[in-house]
């Protein structure tokens, strides 16, 4: 290595200054003579320094890329462990219901179980909502194939989820289903497992209200809400929603259909009559025998 003595060093400290004045003033003068000259002076620094700039981005670029795709092989790490999570609890749910469907069947086979006839159905395509005399409800257009729109009222409204509401009137091509939150609409249900009896009824709000339920008995929190055959103007065992107390500690129904945003429906034909309790063996000679000894 070459060492300058100090008066040299500061002669050329000096005279930087001064020499790159000069320099800038040329290549002023020379770009005022030659027009094109600034751009040679560009095209030709471009030239010489992208092979730098490219030694210098590719080792930029390929560390960017490898951040990422190690960040992307984390995000899969941590994806596939909930995954595997996910697959155990169902692995046990299935489990479960394995066993429910195997007791149920057995306690079917026991008490002689007769089901429900099948319910005809139709499925159409939500295509307004409508004002009018109703606050809530919908209109369902019926596509062609798929019955007499006219024989379908009355019938029980059902979207994915839950019960949406009931067909109150017909057209020729199309019905209208009053929704579960209109307030004209009641219906009978039963609460949690024990199946106590209470009115579901419409507000014209999101979640309708329960009415009739017994004072002993508050519905709980969170319990499921199904149809009750009382009156016979629905099923049994629809699902309907979710019980949840208001900010008045009133219990209100949580809808578990989507109500505003339907999309398609299924209405339900379901029988007017539905079959009768099986009878209890016996029942009947010894309701007999016990009538015959109070006689004599």
């Amino acid at each position: 290595m070459i060492r300058l003595s100090v008066p040299l060093r500061q002669a050329l400290s000096r005279l930087t200054l001064p020499v790159m004045l000069v320099f800038s003033l040329g290549c002023v003068l020379i770009g005022r003579a030659d027009q094109n000259f600034s751009s040679h002076l560009s095209a030709a620094l471009d030239d010489i320094l992208a092979p730098a700039y490219m030694l210098v981005s590719g080792p930029i670029q390929a560390a960017e890329h490898g951040t990422g795709e190690i960040g992307h092989l984390f995000s899969l790490s941590e994806e596939n462990d909930q995954l595997r999570e996910q697959n155990a609890e169902l692995l046990q749910w299935q489990e479960v219901a394995m066993a429910l469907a195997a007791q149920n069947d057995a306690l079917k086979a026991s008490l002689h179980f007769m089901p429900s006839p099948t319910p005809e159905f139709s499925t159409g395509e939500v295509v307004a909502d409508l004002g009018g005399v109703y606050a809530r409800s919908v209109l369902v257009l019926i596509p062609p194939g798929s019955g007499n729109p006219q024989n379908l009222m009355g019938a029980v409204a059902l979207d994915g989820r839950g019960l949406a509401g009931r067909v109150v009137d017909t057209g020729s091509r199309s019905v209208r289903v009053l929704l579960i939150t209109d307030i004209n609409s009641r219906v009978p249900v039963a609460i949690g497992t024990s199946g106590a009896p209470a009115l579901m009824a419409g507000t014209n709000g999101p979640d309708p209200s329960l009415l009739y339920w017994s004072p002993g008995q508050p519905p709980a929190e969170g319990a499921m809400v199904l149809t009750s055959a009382e009156g016979g103007a629905f099923p049994p065992g629809l699902p309907v929603g979710i019980i949840h107390y208001d900010q008045n500690n009133q219990p209100v129904v949580l809808p578990l259909a989507d109500l505003d945003g339907l999309r398609l429906l299924r209405l339900f034909s379901y029988p007017d009559r539905l079959p009768a309790l099986t009878p209890i063996p016996h029942a009947g000679a010894a309701a007999a025998a016990k009538t015959n000894h109070r006689k004599h």
